[in-house]
């Protein structure tokens, strides 16, 4: 099992890249943005991979972070999500947007990978909403929202996400306001009142 590559990027394409490593060249298939966060040939880079074998191939997929590596795994274990779609989910959506988009069921924010259409999306955030805490990195508000928005209403939730969003707010700190919100107010708030505490949930210090 290769689970790491270190070496000099050779050559990149629209998503894949070869890194030699010690004179062996490497062809590693990436998301849209972990090409982005590695630097151009001729470079150093580090990869954390997966390897995927099957009866005629064996092929290797690349990712700029440990938690890229694991959500690439977790989306692979819904059924219809192949390398090609979870890789375009992760090349749509940071990992902890992806998370936000779970936890919240907002099927309209993983619907915007390229392949995935509405019935695909509903299946993704249906079946990993029990699985996003353990797999969100730390620091990021995932694991809070997934229990705070275990609720009846979560296009509610998701609603108000998006309203603070288009105010200014970045993803996660909304996700995190419209979770603190719903502690203290109910689960069962309309959108406009979730917005107004979560405003206040934003302004204290």
């Amino acid at each position: 099992m290769i689970a790491k590559l270190k070496g000099r990027i050779d050559a990149t394409g629209a998503d894949w890249l070869v890194i030699d490593v010690n004179g062996v060249g490497y062809h590693v298939s990436c998301s849209a943005r972990t090409l982005a966060a590695l630097p151009g040939p001729g470079e150093f880079a580090e990869l954390h991979t997966e390897m995927l074998v099957s009866q005629d191939m064996i092929r290797l997929v690349g990712f700029a972070s440990p938690a890229e590596r694991e959500w690439f795994r977790l989306l692979q274990s819904v059924q219809g999500v192949g390398t090609k779609v979870a890789l375009a989910v992760l090349s749509a959506l940071p990992v902890a947007e992806i998370g936000n988009a779970i936890a919240l069921q907002d099927k309209a924010m993983i619907g915007r990978a390229n392949g995935v259409g509405k019935k695909l999306a509903e299946r993704i955030v249906l079946e990993l909403k029990d699985k996003v805490p353990a797999f969100a990195p730390p620091g990021e508000p995932v694991a809070k929202l997934a229990a705070a928005l275990d609720v009846a209403r979560p296009s509610a939730a998701a609603d108000a996400v998006s309203a603070l969003v288009n105010l200014g707010y970045g993803q996660a700190q909304a996700g995190m306001a419209v979770a603190a919100a719903m502690r203290k107010g109910g689960d069962d708030q309309p959108t406009e009142k979730l917005i107004r505490l979560a405003l206040k949930e934003l302004s204290q210090p």
